[in-house]
């Protein structure tokens, strides 16, 4: 196994990957380019924040399994694209927390007593005591908006220094935020109330320009705004107008729309705004935490399977895996047993858990069944890029859980939704193998492996023993055999591991023997 390791990646992570026996190549930053021409060579590749990885750097990349981002931000690597070649896409969302949020309340102490304005005016030999007129911070309004890790650890040093924090965050509730000494507020109240408002939000398409004129304008006046989550949170033209006008008091900026920004940007030479070069986790101890966690990550990926802060697939803690091996198995199986058997497009794919299976982490189960349904659709489906793939064909995924389940300790329920109607397959895990228990009414045990024969008959006497004859005949060994029926002399199901490839043309004779309704050869 061989990793890239980009942007000048700390030693101690690369000390990991050594220590685990895997070959590491240290690079600085590379271009799109660089990279697109290189990347087929590695398993996975590390990068911080300089190196883009492109949509073009993974057209046509077989080899890499994963891409790690040392830090949490993850806008230089274009997600959808590694999604669709089913490279998972890694970050280190804890390890730069602490030193984000110090260096927010440090922007804020800064802007609120002009501290870089002061120091410039010094040292070119002026002494300007009553220009840099500041303010205090005790008793005022901090309004956060995004109280993530970042934004929690923000709000409790602001709460250490005697500060009212108001915080905006539609997946926190009111409940959780109080514990933290925190009132939760619309965005709307948060910007009449807060003096100073600092973001802490993903970007998103929502989030993208969400501070501009329209917000601006219902925040208080003489606002102070702070900055160091995403850029392109903030409409800069719209910002500076504000600062012209009065209406925001002061700026301070970490990161920006274009990163470096311009060299004639106005707001670089505005007094009151203050600038740093995208510094928010550029410490010492978080580069090395950062670098460490990844690495971490990665081999244990590559290693073991492991699947951890992914951000395009459901993490796989590693105690975990081998109780949910065995069902990401069989909810594979069951998924491509649909699969196989498709003569109408899919409109919904409903996974049901019953037992004891649904006290995992059962969205990795999830996955698996829509994987194994689409990949007799699309040889591009993968478990990273099965959601994707679902999504693009417009099928609904859904999944339930029931705490019982009788008489297995657990069950998984499979059930396709076509235009035509629906089937179901349901499945268990008993000594090590997954089984095939139910298929639509019909009650069926057999082991879902190897090749499967699987027949539709009327249930009367000689059928059975018609078939053997016929594929005897035909040279093809029976390896177990197991029916089903709901009522004697009605339909039955018939499935027939067999240790012999089916084909076609053996499939349209079988059709044709007498009491034959119909005949499918499966693979697993």
């Amino acid at each position: 196994m061989k990793v890239l390791a980009l942007d000048n990646l700390q030693k101690v992570g690369i000390d990991v990957f050594a220590k685990e026996g895997i070959e590491v190549d240290v690079k600085g930053k590379m271009t799109p380019e660089e990279l697109t021409a290189v990347i087929n060579q590695y398993d996975a590749v590390v990068v911080r924040g300089a190196t883009k990885a492109t949509a073009a750097c993974f057209e046509n990349a077989s080899r890499i399994k994963v891409i790690g981002r040392a830090g949490s931000g993850t806008d230089n690597i274009d997600k959808v694209a590694a999604t669709k070649k089913g490279v998972v896409v890694m970050n280190t969302p804890g390890g730069n927390t602490v030193t984000t949020a110090e260096h927010a309340v440090s922007m804020m102490m800064a802007l609120s007593r002009q501290i870089p304005q002061a120091t410039a005016s010094m040292k070119a030999g002026k002494w300007e005591k009553n220009k840099f007129m500041g303010t205090e911070i005790t008793d005022k309004v901090l309004g956060v908006v995004g109280l993530g890790a970042i934004g929690k650890v923000v709000a409790d040093r602001a709460l250490g220094l005697k500060m009212v924090v108001v915080a905006f965050d539609p997946y926190v509730s009111k409940e959780d935020a109080a514990l933290l000494g925190v009132e939760m507020a619309t965005l709307d109240e948060l910007y009449a109330r807060a003096d100073y408002i600092t973001y802490h939000t993903p970007l998103t398409p929502e989030t993208k320009g969400m501070v501009n004129a329209a917000a601006i304008a219902k925040m208080k006046d003489g606002v102070r705004i702070i900055n160091c989550a995403r850029g392109a949170l903030v409409n800069e033209a719209d910002l500076l107008a504000a600062l012209q006008s009065g209406k925001v008091a002061g700026a301070a900026l970490d990161v920006f729309a274009t990163e470096p920004p311009p060299p004639d940007m106005p707001l670089l030479a505005h007094p009151n705004v203050i600038l740093t070069p995208h510094l928010g986790a550029a410490t010492t101890e978080a580069q090395e935490k950062v670098a460490v966690l990844i690495a971490e990550q990665i081999c244990d990926f590559l290693k073991k399977g492991t699947i951890r802060n992914s951000v395009n697939f459901p993490s796989v803690p590693g105690e975990l895996l081998p109780l949910l091996k065995p069902f990401l198995t069989l909810a594979e199986r069951l998924g491509a047993f649909h699969g196989q058997l498709l003569r109408n497009p899919v409109r919904e794919l409903k996974v049901d858990y019953f037992g004891e299976v649904g006290k995992l982490s059962t969205a990795p189960v999830t996955i698996s069944a829509l994987k194994g349904l689409l990949q007799y659709q699309t040889e591009e489906v993968n478990l990273v890029n099965a959601r994707m793939v679902a999504e693009e064909r417009g099928i609904k995924v859904s999944e339930s859980k029931t705490p019982k389940s009788e008489p297995y300790a657990s069950l998984l329920k499979v059930t396709v939704v076509t235009e035509k109607g629906e089937s179901s397959v349901a499945g268990t895990v008993f000594g090590g193998a997954p089984r095939i228990v139910q298929i639509d009414a019909f009650a069926i045990v057999a082991e879902l492996s190897g090749g499967i024969l699987m027949l539709r008959n009327q249930d009367v006497p000689g059928v059975v023993g018609r078939i053997g004859t016929f594929l005897g005949e035909k040279g093809i060994n029976i390896a177990g055999l197991r029916l089903g029926r709901t009522e004697v002399g009605g339909t039955a199901v018939s499935l027939i591991n067999v240790d012999n490839a089916v084909p076609e043309n053996v499939l349209a004779q079988l059709r044709k023997l007498p009491n034959i309704m119909d005949a499918q050869y499966l693979i697993f």
